[in-house]
């Protein structure tokens, strides 16, 4: 059991060691956020291209049965796959645009900020 009122004890860690931890999250700079946002708005670009390219296929090739439950499940999975795709290249974009209204923060903050002496 760790003793609480000794400092040496083991179960306290030193604060330069939780300050120079490798996993310790750096602060963002333009750089980073506008290729973080060019790869998000790349990859929103591509699912976009996928959705339209998924929407004619599917309007090219319908169903052909006589069956209703075989329609209403083809149907269901149609919808099922284009909202998948719709709603990742939706969430790649979103990231994107706020990816790149951050680096616009950060590039007018580093100009508004004063410097000090």
């Amino acid at each position: 059991m760790a003793d609480l009122t000794n400092p040496n004890s083991s179960s306290q860690t030193p604060s330069s060691a939780e300050n120079n931890s490798p996993t310790s999250p750096q602060p963002p700079t333009v750089l980073r956020c506008v290729t973080g946002s060019l790869m998000a708005g790349g990859f929103a670009a591509a699912l976009y291209a996928l959705t339209l390219s998924i929407a004619q296929t599917f309007a090219n090739k319908p169903i052909h049965s006589d069956n209703v439950t075989v329609i209403n499940i083809g149907a269901a999975v149609r919808t099922l796959v284009m909202g998948i795709v719709a709603l990742g290249g939706g969430v790649f974009a979103f990231a994107a645009v706020g990816l790149m209204l951050l680096a616009l923060q950060l590039l007018i903050q580093g100009f508004v900020k004063k410097p000090t002496v």
